[in-house]
C-alpha cells in the first residue's frame, strides 16, 4: 500500500468518524428519520453533482434497481438506524460498536452466502461480542432500555453493512460491475425514494418545533457532503486500488476518531470498560480479516 492509500484511508476514517459527531447533533432538532434522509439526499446530490462535472456516463446497463435496493441495504436502514441511536448514545459508543461490521459480515457471509467460517474466525466472531458486552454502559451511561435499544440499533446497522458487501458482489461485480461513482450516486439515490415518504409522513403528523439551529443545518450538510458523498468516493477509490481486505483496515481507525471528535466537540468520555472494549473489537476484527476468505464448492 503505497503514501498515497495510506492517506487516503486514514482520511476516510477520520470523516466516517467525524458522521457519529455530526448525527449527534443534528438528530434531537430534525429527528432521527428527517436526519438519516437529508444525509442521502444531499449525498445523491452531491454524487450526482460529481457525474455531471467529470461527464461519466449515467448508464446503469439494466442494473439500477439492483443498486437502489443495495442503496436501501447499505445506507437507508444503517443510517437511520444510527440516528435512532445517536438519540440516547454518545458518539463514541456508536463508532466502537461500528467497529463490529467485519464479524457481523462473517456471520452474514457463512449463514447466507456459502462463505466458509474456520476456527479462527469463529474465535474473532466470539472475542468480539464479548468485547461489545464491555461497551454495555455501566456507571456514568446509565444502561437504560433507550441506551440498549441504542447498542442494538448499532448493531443491526452493523448487520446492514455486513450483508450489502456480498448483495454488492452477487448484483454488481458478477454482472459485469458498473463505475464507482455511479454506484455511490445510485445507492444513495434508492436510499433516498427508500426514505422520502417515511420523513414526510413523519414531517405530516410531527411537524419541527422550531427551525433548526444553524449548528444542526451544519452538520447535517457535513454528514451528507462530506461524511457521504466524499467518502464513498474515496471507499470506491481504495477498493480498486488496494482491494477490499484492506480498505477494509479502516474499521481499526473510525473508532478512535469518533471518540476524539466525540470529546473534543461535545466534551464526551468513555467508561474505562469501553476502552477495553474497542480494544476486545480490535482484536476480533483481526482475527477475523487477517486470513483469506474461502468459498464453498
Amino acid at each position: 500500500m503505497g503514501k498515497a492509500d495510506g492517506i487516503r484511508l486514514v482520511a476516510l476514517a477520520a470523516i466516517w468518524g467525524a458522521s457519529f459527531l455530526f448525527m449527534r447533533i443534528a438528530v434531537p432538532a430534525f429527528g432521527a428519520l428527517n436526519t438519516a434522509f437529508l444525509r442521502v439526499a444531499l449525498g445523491a446530490l452531491g454524487l450526482a453533482a460529481l457525474l455531471l462535472l467529470l461527464r461519466k456516463s449515467w448508464r446503469f446497463a439494466g442494473k439500477f434497481w439492483s443498486v437502489a435496493v443495495l442503496g436501501v441495504v447499505n445506507s437507508g436502514l444503517p443510517f437511520l438506524l444510527y440516528c435512532l441511536a445517536a438519540r440516547y448514545l454518545p458518539a463514541g459508543y456508536s463508532a466502537l460498536l461500528n467497529a463490529t461490521t467485519p464479524l457481523m459480515g462473517a456471520l452474514i457471509g457463512c449463514a447466507c452466502f456459502e462463505e466458509t467460517m474456520s476456527r479462527r474466525k469463529w474465535l474473532g466472531v466470539a472475542t468480539g461480542f464479548s468485547g461489545v458486552a464491555l461497551i454495555i454502559p455501566r456507571g456514568t451511561l446509565e444502561a437504560s432500555p433507550g441506551v440498549l435499544g441504542g447498542i442494538g440499533a448499532c448493531l443491526l446497522a452493523t448487520a446492514c453493512y455486513g450483508t450489502a458487501g456480498y448483495l454488492a458482489r452477487r448484483w454488481i461485480s458478477a454482472r459485469g460491475g458498473l463505475d464507482a461513482t455511479l454506484v455511490a450516486y445510485g445507492s444513495q439515490l434508492g436510499a433516498t425514494l427508500f426514505l422520502l415518504p417515511f420523513s414526510l409522513a413523519t414531517l405530516a403528523m410531527h411537524p419541527l418545533p422550531a427551525m433548526p439551529p444553524a449548528s444542526a443545518w451544519c452538520s447535517v450538510l457535513a454528514v451528507g457532503l462530506l461524511c457521504t458523498a466524499l467518502a464513498y468516493l474515496l471507499y470506491f477509490r481504495l477498493l480498486a486500488d488496494i482491494g477490499p481486505l484492506r480498505t477494509l483496515s479502516v474499521t481499526f481507525l473510525v473508532p478512535p476518531f469518533g471518540v476524539l471528535w466525540g470529546y473534543l466537540v461535545l466534551g464526551e468520555t468513555l467508561a474505562p470498560s469501553a476502552l477495553l472494549g474497542a480494544l476486545v473489537i480490535g482484536l476480533a476484527v483481526w482475527l477475523v480479516v487477517s486470513g483469506e476468505a474461502k468459498t464453498r464448492p
